[in-house]
């Protein structure tokens, strides 16, 4: 059995011997973690780190601990970064404005003005159906819904309780993503004016 075997059944079944040594196996967990997040490519929550590592809850919460303060350091350009409830391993913010120019966000790269308008109304009102969406920009929607859908930014989210149920959309994990936000209550809070903008006038 190697120390990492070890270490899972001891995260799993913990009397005094085996706490000893899961703390002994840690930085190799803590090593396991990294490469999951590196490999995955994508937020992974606790519970899904557990399940793809076979560690416990207790030991995956022990190896992120290790990482953050292994990234804290100032010879690390990384950290964990927390997207839409996952974990995602990324660059440090400090260093991003010299990086983001050939690597910065593709999706956000490639959208129109039309496009980024109605995926910030879809932000920030939420769920809103496509009438509803069209009844805030004055144009029609189809097109950009149909695009957003496409670069996987917006979701459908069900329909509306109102005769003929329009579908909802909702932004996406990879919104979130693109946009470095670790839930949608971190968008940019809007002015009373911008506020206005996005409220819909009547019934749709």
């Amino acid at each position: 059995m190697t120390d990492l075997e070890s270490a899972k059944e001891a995260s799993t079944n913990k009397p005094a011997p085996e706490k000893a040594a899961l703390k002994e196996a840690a930085p190799k967990m803590a090593a396991l973690i990294e490469s999951i997040l590196f490999l995955e490519g994508e937020a992974v929550d606790e519970a899904g780190l557990s399940k793809i590592s076979g560690l416990s809850r207790e030991a995956v919460e022990q190896a992120l601990s290790i990482l953050a303060a292994r990234y804290s350091e100032e010879d690390s350009g990384l950290e964990l970064s927390h997207i839409g409830g996952g974990i995602i391993i990324a660059p440090k913010k400090d260093y991003w404005d010299s990086l983001k120019d050939r690597y910065g966000k593709k999706n956000e790269n490639r959208l129109s003005r039309a496009a980024m308008e109605t995926l910030s109304i879809i932000a920030y009102s939420q769920p809103v159906t496509r009438s509803e969406v069209e009844a805030i920009r004055g144009v029609q929607a189809d097109n950009m819904i149909r695009l957003l859908l496409e670069k996987n930014l917006i979701r459908e989210m069900g329909k509306k309780d109102v005769p003929g149920k329009p579908i909802q959309y909702g932004t996406t994990r990879e919104f979130l993503k693109v946009f470095s936000l670790g839930s949608i209550s971190d968008l940019p809070k809007l002015n009373e004016s911008e506020a206005e903008r996005f409220e819909l006038k009547g019934e749709y």
